[in-house]
């Protein structure tokens, strides 16, 4: 296992803070930060809790970290199915419903499909039957050959933003899992080209074909920023939502 000064270290290189910056943050000295990545110090737990902190580690890393430096884990993990987060997955069921008629779904930290409302089924139009079986991966839904990909008409913009997503996301908090979830997404699409004309500059929407249409869509995501469950601070609430008036019509909208 990694040991804490090690982790330290890396998670303060990657987030670009020197170790006066991290103990300005923490609370502490720069002497203190030092000892601690060269294991000269042994941090109490609420000092390392303060430095992950200090780090913006997501809570699955800030109980790794705590885990290297010997503390038990802070944070809990709650499944989806305890009757705990019954309150959360109605809430965000509600949340779902009352984005209608546009779609909107509720994913986990790796694209799984968690929760949808009625309109879901206009992204999934005409998708292999495999593809939707749970755990059901939203990405690989949607740059998939046999997913939404053939009714994608900027699939190339499309999936470059799907792709720089989630470089950037591996990129601030390593994963293998997303990092192998990459490597499958980018055997499905095409070598990425320049924007097409009429790119909107401050957003990718898709341009998907339907049933009403082709539908020009823009998303949103929304997370629990004072989560104190790694499950429920993983949950990502994706609303889509009319890039234009035509699609707005469309979907029966204002």
């Amino acid at each position: 296992m990694e040991t804490f000064a090690v982790a330290l270290r890396d998670w303060r290189t990657r987030r670009r803070l020197s170790q006066l910056e991290l103990a300005l943050r923490a609370g502490t000295t720069q002497r203190h930060v030092s000892f601690m990545e060269r294991g000269r110090s042994v941090p109490g737990r609420g000092m390392v809790v303060r430095v992950a902190e200090s780090l913006e580690l997501p809570l699955r890393e800030r109980n790794g970290l705590l885990l290297a430096a010997g503390y038990a884990p802070t944070y809990p993990e709650t499944t989806l199915d305890d009757p705990r987060l019954r309150p959360i997955l109605d809430g965000m069921q509600r949340l779902l419903d009352g984005h209608r008629p546009y779609p909107a779904i509720v994913v986990d930290r790796y694209g799984t499909l968690v929760a949808h409302n009625d309109r879901f089924t206009l992204l999934t139009e005409g998708v292999d039957a495999e593809l939707l079986r749970a755990p059901c991966n939203v990405l690989r839904l949607a740059l998939h050959p046999r997913g939404m990909a053939p009714r994608i008409h900027n699939l190339g913009d499309w999936a470059r933003h799907i792709l720089e997503r989630l470089t950037q996301e591996i990129a601030r908090t390593p994963d293998d899992r997303l990092s192998a979830l990459r490597t499958e997404l980018e055997g499905y699409v095409p070598a990425p080209g320049v924007p097409e004309d009429g790119h909107l500059g401050f957003a990718v929407p898709v341009r998907l074909s339907s049933s009403l249409g082709e539908l020009r869509l823009l998303t949103a995501i929304t997370t629990f920023a004072t989560a104190v469950d790694v499950t429920v601070s993983e949950l990502k609430l994706e609303t889509f939502l009319p890039a234009d008036d035509a699609t707005a019509a469309a979907l029966g909208g204002p």
